[in-house]
């Protein structure tokens, strides 16, 4: 076995005791503390869209008569988190923030080459 072959499957190795080790390691964490919640989600999003209408100097009232969202469903929706999907749409359209939206349930870019070794077997 020539010096190039011995130090491939050093690596080799390694790299299975790397996978081993970090597989381990994931399976000790709680995955669990570190997921948001649908009301978390809807909560920041009601703040993202409170900020931006105040930086855009609207009112709530503004906001309905630009979106052509009712008055009453911005107010719930600043309230509560609830609105539908299209009065939503409508209102980043409004707030010129309608790209957001382009970028929900993109494929996900990966964060570490493990991402990538995982998606692989």
């Amino acid at each position: 076995m020539g010096s190039g072959e011995s130090l491939f499957w050093i690596i080799y190795e390694s790299n299975l005791l790397f996978k081993s080790i970090s597989v381990k390691i994931l399976a000790m964490i709680n995955l669990d503390q570190f997921k948001i919640t649908p009301k978390e989600i809807s909560g920041t999003i009601v703040e993202h869209v409170r900020a931006r209408r105040k930086e855009a100097h609207l009112t709530q009232e503004q906001l309905s008569g630009k979106s052509g969202v009712s008055l009453g469903s911005i107010k719930r929706f600043e309230r509560t988190g609830e609105i539908s999907l299209s009065s939503l749409i409508r209102i980043s359209v409004a707030l010129d923030c309608q790209e957001d939206f382009l970028q929900l349930f993109v494929k996900k870019q990966y964060q570490s080459i493990q991402e990538i070794l995982d998606e692989q077997c």
